[in-house]
């Protein structure tokens, strides 16, 4: 049973669409489950569903106010150049109504539930054996995976919206007297519960560079050295996923493919920008394709020798 798990990136989703596009489309690679966190969960429903096109107009159209319904960023232009930071307004606002988060993602529900349809949702309940998202419990401090088989329609679009919610920038959701938040908090990439569910092959798409080797600019205010704080975080629990899948594969004896990031993308994920995701976009469907090339270059100098 062969699986496509995407790890979370916020805008950086753009790339693994790419990648996906190439795998499925070009490789023809057919999967029988499909997880992801954060971002990948977004794309997984889709992919699932054989929308790659939807898919490919919803990154490279979207924008802040399709995310947020208070926007805790603002974008500055000097010259050529754009410059994130906070906009005080929206988040001295959150602090007067005695909010918990800097913002609020509840337009990201509703472009959630616009361009997954009850259509989609049954496509996949006939034809695919699982789509699971990726969420954090942070009420009983731990992860949870949610199948799109033990939900209906309505239940499964708030479990990928909840996925998304990277707190505090993002909505803190409470349900069934839990509260909720990005898969990301706690699992990164689930390689390790794709291989615990059956899968014998597994295609992961991570969005972040291999080697992680940069120097990143730290923010000049308390606010965006959070965002850096909670990227350092990010990172470190994305490299110890990573780890674990690769063990839980060798055990299992588990083809497991993973797909990084030639580069740095973007110090800022939660930015989203036209122009820079339809660029990842494309440079994910040249790097599967790079590597899908490498790939069948080895296996026939293996043949040769």
């Amino acid at each position: 049973m062969k699986a496509l798990v995407i790890s979370g990136g916020g805008s950086k989703g753009a790339y693994a669409g790419g990648v996906a596009q190439y795998l499925m489309e070009v490789e023809k690679r057919e999967y029988d489950m499909f997880l992801g966190t954060s971002t990948g969960s977004l794309l997984v429903p889709h992919l699932a569903a054989g929308e790659i096109d939807k898919l490919y107009h919803i990154y490279t159209n979207v924008n802040q106010k399709d995310i947020f319904s208070v926007n805790p960023f603002t974008i500055r232009r000097k010259g050529n150049r754009e410059f994130v930071s906070i906009d005080f307004i929206n988040t001295l606002w959150q602090f007067i109504k005695m909010k918990r988060t800097f913002g609020e993602s509840k337009s990201l529900k509703r472009h959630i539930k616009k361009n997954f349809s009850k259509t989609d949702f049954d496509k996949i309940i006939s034809t695919k054996e699982d789509v699971v998202v990726t969420v954090s419990n942070l009420s009983k401090n731990r992860v949870e995976y949610k199948s799109i088989k033990d939900y209906s329609y309505e239940e499964f679009c708030e479990w990928i919206w909840i996925s998304c919610n990277y707190i505090p920038f993002m909505s803190l959701v409470k349900k069934n007297d839990f509260e909720y938040a990005d898969g990301g908090l706690g699992c990164v990439i689930p390689i390790r519960e794709a291989i615990l569910r059956g899968a014998t092959e597994v295609d992961a798409i991570v969005l972040e560079s291999e080697t992680m080797e940069y120097n990143k600019v730290l923010g000049k205010n308390p606010f965006s050295l959070m965002i850096n704080l909670f990227g350092h975080l990010t990172d470190q629990l994305e490299r110890n996923d990573i780890t674990i899948g690769k063990l839980a594969a060798k055990h299992r004896n588990v083809q497991l493919n993973l797909f990084y990031t030639p580069s740095k993308l973007t110090e800022n994920s939660l930015i989203f920008n036209k122009k820079l995701m339809t660029s990842w976009w494309e440079q994910g469907w040249e790097y599967a394709k790079l590597k899908s090339e490498n790939a069948k270059s080895n296996e026939l100098r293996l043949e040769d020798k």
